[in-house]
């Protein structure tokens, strides 16, 4: 198979590669319901020594650098209560926690996760996190942007790996939210 975008050796319908996949990333492929098929979402095995996005568009195509979206995990705190959520912005630019995400939440305070509690909370790898798989309940706050691609490059669960996914599939994801200013320049 050719991978819709880049330039990779290998890829593979995800639906095709499970085993390569965290758990709940593997069961979010597995059980993927919405307009865009499961086996739409690809897998492109990489070296997870490329894994950071500036070393990683050297490698396999300057041209991700415009398709690649970040998925971070932010902490929300009001009255001594946490909220987690997810936050989905391209690779150029950054998430406006201290303002769309705060204001979204409902929270008096927001800020990155640690990287334990992104981790811990996900079971994925810290620089790999993607937003298939999130815990139930979470919010996804995807900025429109990232929906408006054709395919978009995003962690697969792991440092090794990536899934190319069609921008509108991020918009059916369970929680998902699209947010206008969620990433800023």
């Amino acid at each position: 198979m050719h991978a819709p975008i880049g330039h990779f050796d290998s890829a593979r319908p995800a639906p095709d590669c499970l085993d390569e996949l965290t758990r709940p990333v593997a069961d979010a492929v597995r059980h993927w319901k919405g307009s865009v098929p499961a086996d739409q979402i690809v897998y492109v095995d990489t070296d997870p020594q490329w894994a950071d996005t500036a070393v990683f568009v050297e490698h396999y195509g300057r041209e991700l650098l415009e398709q690649s979206a970040n998925c971070v995990v932010v902490a929300g705190k009001r009255a001594g209560e946490s909220t987690l959520a997810a936050c989905v912005v391209l690779s150029t630019t950054r998430v406006d926690v201290n303002g769309a995400v705060r204001r979204r939440l409902g929270v008096r305070k927001a800020s990155f996760a640690s990287m334990d509690t992104a981790t811990g909370e996900t079971g994925m790898e810290y620089g790999g996190i993607t937003p298939l798989g999130l815990p139930d309940g979470w919010p996804v706050l995807i900025d429109p942007a990232v929906v408006d691609l054709p395919y978009v490059l995003v962690g697969s669960g792991r440092r090794r790996g990536k899934l190319l996914v069609p921008g509108k599939a991020f918009a059916e994801l369970p929680g998902a939210v699209v947010l206008e200013g969620l990433g800023i320049a």
